[in-house]
């Protein structure tokens, strides 16, 4: 009876241990993806940041351009 007891306990305490070790394995783990999913999100913001700032280059652009193909119209007198 004893040494059920006795065994029973240090299978116990075994468990323990190696839930404790799960767990901060766990931790880890979650740390890492954690760090790994702010730097994704911090390019994908600086990825929209920076396809906003072309768009609005590209938009300025094609008004020069347009300005420039109705200035050539009307100088050249065709309109």
């Amino acid at each position: 009876m004893k040494d059920d007891l006795t065994a029973t306990i240090i299978e116990t305490h075994r468990d323990i241990k190696w839930i404790c070790r799960t767990l901060e394995e766990m931790k880890e783990t979650d740390a890492d993806l954690e760090s790994r999913l702010r730097n994704l999100e911090g390019r994908q913001a600086e990825r929209a940041g920076n396809d906003k700032r072309n768009g609005g280059i590209v938009a300025g652009a094609s008004g020069c351009v347009g300005a420039f193909a109705a200035w050539l119209v009307q100088w050249l007198g065709m309109g």
